[in-house]
């Protein structure tokens, strides 16, 4: 059956109101102490490192970034320390949420362009842009295919109202850069309201008083559709601008106050660090506004509301400890998000959990949540994770295999000043990316290198920053995930890159 019929026939909606009496688990749960399904509100960060946020860093040291209005979500909250995004940069993983597949099977791996950039049909060109590496990347992928169903279209196929604002990014950018697609954009993807706006993001700030913020559009726009009247439960995705550089319209009292504090303690952070920390204070306070609104709609008890971010930090000045890597590579740093979940009633507040999840297990939660059946949809990546929220049995989470590919340069060009420099754990530089892909499996870590296939293993359990290479010490581990990391990647069809 075409997996998006499947989700857009009217039939499967009717049949949603048979399988309502029999639901389990969460769901269950909440269809008890509730009687309605929740609305979802999701929270999309941009660049956010895993300890920017006080209840992340804290353990680690990094407690310089103030984020009151996060925190407290997290004491209401499940907080997950192995959440991972489906990808180390935006629009893979932003691709792999709204669809439930990886960036290897969407083949969709890198960044989005401009029409003019995918070199699709040019060799020529495409050889030239990479003359100085020994392999071929894949063309751009530019926009995410009409064909995918995505969250929006499978809950609309439920009966919920779906609404988005603020960054799409899986789309060719039209007219200026992340403009809506107006082939490929969210109301062509399922979203009945969908509001393009770039917020405060890029506005340059004034005089604001200490306390003060700028008003945010995008926020505004989040809570009038929050507040609006709605007839069914509501699915909003709320993706954020902040915290992706560049940071010049970051608050000017902010800024002061964050240079003070770095003065005063002796960190002798940078400019860019502190004009950061100005950011993702500024993104606490916004978020703070949403969470005030659901409370004051009377929201509070039948919402799930989703925090969390689409990959790791910048290295320049995110904060990613006790990470090694950032964006753009396939280290923990890169990938290792924060994610804090709430549900009142259902979802234990103030608990953490240590289960590996990855961002293409949201689409099938959310079927689960809105129809009460258990997704058994082929060729998808996610799973359900209603038996982590319920705490639940997560054998079968505990045990399962995560892994991620990206068959690009980066940067694309003029890697002379970086091409030699090491990754390490925030090493403040944007580090030289070969074509690699990864695999996880229980606490074990391979990354394989796609240029002279060589590989690097890692005991997370025992070595979260990646420090200590296994692979020459168990080479027969490192070659049995190898495999299965190649095999992975054969069962999604990946794009490889190709040699010269």
């Amino acid at each position: 059956m075409n997996h998006s019929v499947f989700f857009r026939s009217g039939f499967w909606r009717s049949l949603f109101f048979i399988f309502a009496s029999g639901l389990t688990g969460l769901y269950a749960t909440a269809q008890t102490k509730s009687k309605t399904r929740p609305n979802i509100i999701f929270i999309y960060v941009d660049d956010l490192g895993y300890s920017d946020i006080g209840c992340y860093g804290n353990k680690y040291g990094a407690d310089f970034i103030e984020t009151p209005n996060i925190d407290k979500l997290a004491k209401e909250s499940m907080l997950f320390t192995e959440a991972y995004a489906a990808a180390p940069l935006c629009s893979p993983s932003r691709a792999a949420l709204l669809t439930g597949k990886s960036p290897a099977r969407l083949k969709f791996e890198f960044v989005t362009k401009y029409p003019t950039d995918s070199f699709r049909w040019d060799e020529s060109a495409w050889q030239e842009k990479f003359k100085e590496f020994p392999l071929l990347p894949p063309p751009y992928t530019l926009n995410l295919p009409l064909e995918e169903t995505t969250i929006a279209e499978m809950l609309k196929s439920f009966g919920y109202e779906t609404g988005m604002a603020g960054k799409w990014h899986v789309s060719a950018h039209n007219k200026v850069y992340n403009g809506w697609d107006e082939t490929y954009g969210p109301k062509q993807q399922g979203f009945d309201w969908a509001e393009e706006t770039f917020g405060s993001w890029k506005e340059v700030p004034g005089n604001e008083k200490p306390g003060k913020f700028i008003s945010d559009d995008l926020t505004d726009k989040a809570i009038s559709y929050i507040k609006s009247k709605h007839s069914s439960p509501f699915f909003l995705y709320l993706s954020h601008y902040y915290v992706h550089t560049p940071l010049n319209t970051a608050v000017n009292w902010l800024v002061e106050k964050y240079k003070a504090k770095s003065d005063k303690s002796g960190l002798g952070y940078s400019e860019k660090r502190i004009r950061y920390a100005a950011f993702v204070e500024t993104l606490d306070h916004y978020v703070g506004e949403v969470l005030e609104a659901v409370d004051q709609a009377g929201l509070r008890e039948n919402t799930m509301i989703l925090f969390t971010s689409d990959n790791g930090g910048m290295p320049e000045v995110a904060f990613n400890r006790p990470f090694r890597g950032s964006k753009w590579n396939l280290y923990e740093g890169g990938l290792r998000v924060p994610l804090l979940i709430r549900y009142p009633g259902v979802i234990k507040e103030n608990s953490r959990n240590d289960t590996p999840v990855i961002q293409t297990d949201f689409f099938p939660t959310f079927y689960e949540l809105a129809s009460g059946k258990k997704f058994t949809q082929q060729g998808m990546d996610g799973k359900s994770m209603l038996p982590v929220l319920n705490s639940g049995n997560v054998r079968d989470f505990k045990n399962r295999t995560l892994y991620w590919h990206f068959p690009y340069y980066h940067p694309e060009g003029n890697i002379e000043k970086v091409k030699n420099l090491p990754i390490g754990m925030e090493d403040q530089y944007i580090s030289f990316t070969k074509p690699q892909a990864a695999i996880r499996k229980n606490n074990h870590k391979l990354i394989y290198f796609f240029e002279d296939e060589s590989v690097e293993l890692y005991n997370l359990a025992k070595d979260t920053g990646e420090k200590t290479d296994l692979s020459k010490t168990d080479p027969k581990l490192a070659e049995t995930l190898k495999k299965e990391l190649l095999a992975c990647l054969n069962k999604a069809d990946a794009r490889l890159p190709l040699r010269k």
